[in-house]
């Protein structure tokens, strides 16, 4: 593993991830440093990146979550400093971090998405609930984890949803909540990884449930006939392609009650702890955690 040369696990940070990012730094460096890599743990809230420099390291990999981690200013910031690192570049990261320009995106490509519409204080909450019907998913455009997200089944929800929301962005997006089986497709390199159906007893897949409770259900094989999973999972890849992302990720999505996929959102850095997803379909296809996160350093670039 010397060929790694010195390895940061950029993990923390200042966005409203940063308790998820430091489980999944954690994780990421005991594997790397269990494969004889010499890595190095790196909160960037607490050192400037230009320590990486004066550290001398030589590759980066990414497990922060959310923004000034997975949103392009931290890619940004590294390929100035000429250093490689894992996932997406800058590009790529900002337009899968903001689900409104995703949506627009994958629309324009005929890739087929939840409908949805902006919300802004002042506006139209009755009609909004009339022309994409209820239940809504009510979010902040650029969030993970599902971070001020809420479900509402009326009109009389929304403004405390709407005002949830814009507590983390000042973009607010409306969805129209599909009804059917929820789906995660891990990403590595230029495959995709086995589907995994998600079941909870709690409202919707929210924070809680993805990082904290022992009852939500992760079950892969998803269940679905071989061609039709594969028919999701190159789906989820051109979804993924079309944004620009690269090296490693996860698309989610739902597929409604006829069968039909809607494209909610990429994660260009997903979790990496005991309950997240990506591990976890790797380990079906034979992959361990270790082994992951060493392709994943592999595909470290510049740019």
């Amino acid at each position: 593993m010397s060929r790694f040369g010195k390895v940061a696990v950029l993990m923390g940070g200042r966005s409203a991830e940063r308790e998820i990012s430091l489980k999944s730094g954690n994780m990421v460096l005991h594997a790397l440093k269990k494969k004889g890599v010499d890595a190095h743990a790196f909160d960037p809230r607490d050192h400037r990146l230009e320590q990486l420099i004066a550290r001398k390291f030589d590759r980066v990999f990414i497990a922060l979550h959310g923004r000034f981690g997975e949103d392009g200013t931290v890619q940004g910031a590294l390929e100035y400093l000429g250093i490689p690192y894992t996932g997406s570049g800058v590009m790529a990261s900002a337009l899968a971090m903001d689900k409104w320009r995703t949506k627009l995106l994958w629309r324009a490509a005929g890739i087929v998405t939840p409908p949805y519409e902006l919300l802004s204080k002042d506006g139209d909450f009755a009609g909004v609930a009339a022309r994409l019907g209820l239940p809504l998913m009510v979010k902040p455009a650029r969030e993970g984890s599902s971070i001020g997200m809420s479900k509402v089944t009326s009109v009389e929800k929304i403004p405390p949803a709407f005002e949830r929301a814009a507590q983390y962005d000042s973009v607010i997006i409306a969805e129209r909540f599909i009804e059917g089986i929820e789906l995660t497709a891990g990403i590595l390199g230029d495959q995709p990884l086995p589907l995994i159906r998600l079941e909870t007893p709690r409202v919707f897949y929210d924070y809680e449930a993805k990082y904290f409770a022992d009852d939500t259900r992760y079950i892969c094989p998803c269940g679905l006939p071989e061609i039709e999973e594969r028919r999701v999972q190159e789906q989820a890849l051109a979804a993924f392609r079309l944004l620009g992302c690269s090296g490693w990720g996860r698309v989610d999505l739902m597929l409604d009650q006829g069968g039909d996929p809607y494209l909610l959102e990429v994660n260009t850095i997903p979790g990496m702890t005991d309950h997240s997803l990506v591990p976890m379909a790797a380990r079906a296809q034979g992959i361990s955690f270790e082994d992951l996160v060493v392709r994943i350093l592999e595909s470290a670039h510049v740019g």
